[in-house]
Parts: structure tokens; C-alpha cells; sequence
């Protein structure tokens, strides 16, 4: 899971993934990180964190990290926020290969539509809830998409 400062979005993209893969017995490996250096090592934003709690779910503990060449080599899939996160994990690919593993979150819930998650950080606690409501139903198709791919 990627965006901007990896403070808002992913952090919340990661937890909801975590936490549907535990309720459906799912083993794997979630993550998130950003591409601008200014968030590294600081807790979400708090506004993140309270429409996560609100869900029942605590991101609290996670802390901002940036993306690394080496996540094509340890995870399936790369999904990005919006068209810039995207810009900047293909110039971080090393190859086709690399650029397959990278899709927008949304096109799992309307597919090809390579639709963003706009950023909530200069908005208010609603466009937090919004972010929450967009990744809730992106999220409930990869896990669609995990169910199919395991049981056929």
C-alpha cells in the first residue's frame, strides 16, 4: 500500500487489509510506506488513527516509512493511492515484471477506472471517513480476489 507521506492512506489501507485477512484466516504479509522523506518514523496522522479506532482497528503503533526497490521482490501486488504514487513506483520498477505487481487500489473495486483515493490530510475528519469508505470496499475485493486465487 502506497501514498504521499505514508500517514494517512496506506497506514489505514495496511490496518483494514490486516485485520480482513486475520478474519478470514488469510496468511500474508501487509504493508505500507510513502515516497516523500518528511513523515519517515512518525506515527499516522491523527485523524487516521481515530477513523481506524472508530472501526475497530489501531494503527497507533505504525510507523511512516518510505517505499523500497526491494518490495517488488517481497510482496504479489503494489497498490498506490493516485496517479502520482503510481508515477513514482514506475520509476522505481526494474522491469516489466516489477510493473506488474502495481495496480490503483480502486481498480479492484471498478475496474480500469484508475480512480484515486484523494489525499485527506488538508481536508477535515470527513475526508477521512471518506478515505476509510473507499478503501473498505477496495480492500473487500482484494480479499474477493485472494479467496479466488487460493480456492479456485
Amino acid at each position: 500500500m502506497v501514498c504521499l507521506g505514508n500517514i494517512c492512506r496506506s497506514p489505514l489501507a495496511e490496518g483494514i487489509m490486516r485485520k480482513k485477512m486475520e478474519d478470514n484466516h488469510i496468511a500474508g504479509e501487509v504493508d505500507s510506506c510513502g515516497f516523500e522523506p518528511f513523515h519517515a518514523g512518525d506515527t499516522p496522522d491523527k485523524r487516521s488513527i481515530e477513523v481506524a479506532r472508530q472501526h475497530g482497528i489501531d494503527i497507533s503503533e505504525h510507523r511512516g516509512k518510505l517505499f523500497s526497490k526491494s518490495y517488488f521482490d517481497s510482496f504479489d501486488r503494489i497498490y498506490v493511492m493516485d496517479s502520482a504514487n503510481y508515477r513514482d513506483v514506475a520509476s522505481a520498477a526494474r522491469n516489466d515484471t516489477d510493473m506488474k505487481k502495481v495496480d490503483f487500489i480502486m481498480n479492484m473495486a471498478f475496474p480500469g477506472s484508475n480512480q484515486p483515493v484523494p489525499d485527506p490530510y488538508y481536508g477535515g475528519q470527513s475526508g477521512f471517513s471518506k478515505t476509510w469508505e473507499l478503501l473498505d470496499v477496495a480492500t473487500d475485493r482484494i480479499i474477493e480476489s485472494i479467496r479466488k486465487e487460493k480456492h479456485g
